[in-house]
């Protein structure tokens, strides 16, 4: 049976999202094939995804950024976390490295951790990037030149990417520079098949009410305008998170006993950030977006161009977020026609046929 060690991100559930529909793909190819998940998600966001043998290795990989909530990153906590992860660098790098060699992967896959790279490559065996983006990009415009560590850090984390044998770069992606070779690959989506009855059945939804799916990815959301939301005509809301007792039209994710990509592969429209996965597959799914942009996280304007071009979008402010003013946002998405098709989501295959030549 054939390893695949996978480095994955912990910072929210965009990079296993990505990981996952590689992982089944080359299960295809590679039957005996199994995966070893080196991350600090949990076993619940892989259980219901995941089509192959896989073993949990529960373990920090990286920090990207630290966040209150999902819309504002703690820049001065972002930068202390990495100061953190990165004392004793060198140690930490050879310590994975030793638990790599005793696992004897095919190859390493990191999506997109540098400690996972550099602990790869340190080991000895074949080490892959896989990403839409890489932690120093997205760090590179929070450096503090009065602060001499930041550049070090960052220094740190481009050498590392420096070491990967080979990076893929999902589309859409940005323009990757620490890396020494590089394929780019399609889009990457594993859209489950939509159900729309089955969600309008089980929120008594009229024929006239639009399902709107809030949703902001893993890390969470606490508040929402619960208020101005039940006073939406003809609409009812699906919230990934908590909901006040009593709401009539806000119905917690939780109470549906259905899998988040049903949920928003069957649902009318969706409110949340420009993330990958969420992105990517509501397009390919033609579902309108409404998004609320954080204007300083490095990947976000290539994904709202991308849901511009192939897709049905609408920028809500975060003041008109939080104060519940949506509804003007939620007629132009849904009023919007793709400028052109969307491309294949060819970048499992993609990946996987490069990936087959280890396992």
């Amino acid at each position: 049976m054939s390893l695949i060690w996978c480095s994955i991100s912990g910072h929210g559930y965009g990079h296993a999202a990505q990981v996952v529909p590689v992982l089944n793909t080359l299960a295809r190819r590679a039957p005996h094939l199994k995966a070893l998940l080196r991350t600090s998600l949990p076993s619940t966001f892989f259980e219901p995804r995941l089509k192959l043998t896989w073993e949990l290795s529960p373990a920090q990989q990286d920090i990207g950024c630290i966040q209150n909530g999902p819309l504002t990153i703690d820049v001065p906590g972002t930068w202390e976390a990495h100061r953190a992860l990165h004392t004793e660098w060198d140690q930490k790098i050879e310590t994975e490295a030793a638990l790599i060699r005793e696992a004897h992967p095919a190859v390493v896959l990191s999506d997109i951790s540098h400690l996972g790279i550099a602990a790869g490559a340190a080991a000895g065996i074949p080490t892959i990037g896989l990403s839409s983006l890489s932690w120093d990009l997205v760090l590179e415009p929070f450096v503090d030149p009065a602060i001499p560590e930041h550049a070090v850090i960052l220094r740190q984390i481009r050498d590392a990417y420096g070491k990967a044998d080979r990076f893929l770069r999902v589309t859409p992606g940005l323009a990757m520079t620490a890396f020494r070779a590089m394929d780019d690959i399609g889009p990457i989506a594993e859209p489950s098949t939509p159900e729309r009855m089955t969600l309008r059945r089980s929120l008594g939804a009229d024929d006239a009410d639009r399902i709107i799916l809030v949703g902001f990815g893993g890390i969470p959301l606490d508040t929402l305008p619960f208020e101005r939301m039940a006073r939406m005509p003809a609409s009812r809301f699906i919230f990934d998170g908590p909901v006040p007792k009593g709401s009539s039209r806000v119905v917690p994710l939780s109470a549906l006993g259905l899998p988040f990509k049903q949920v928003l592969a069957s649902a009318d429209l969706i409110l949340t950030k420009p993330g990958y996965g969420t992105i990517v597959e509501s397009v390919a799914l033609g579902i309108p977006v409404v998004y609320v942009r954080r204007y300083n996280f490095a990947d976000e304007q290539s994904l709202v161009d991308y849901l511009h071009h192939y897709g049905r979008g609408a920028e809500l402010s975060r003041d008109d977020f939080y104060r519940g003013a949506w509804e003007p946002a939620v007629h132009l998405a849904l009023a919007q026609q793709p400028a052109a098709p969307p491309p294949p989501l060819s970048g499992p295959q993609d990946a996987a046929q490069f990936l087959a030549r280890y396992v």
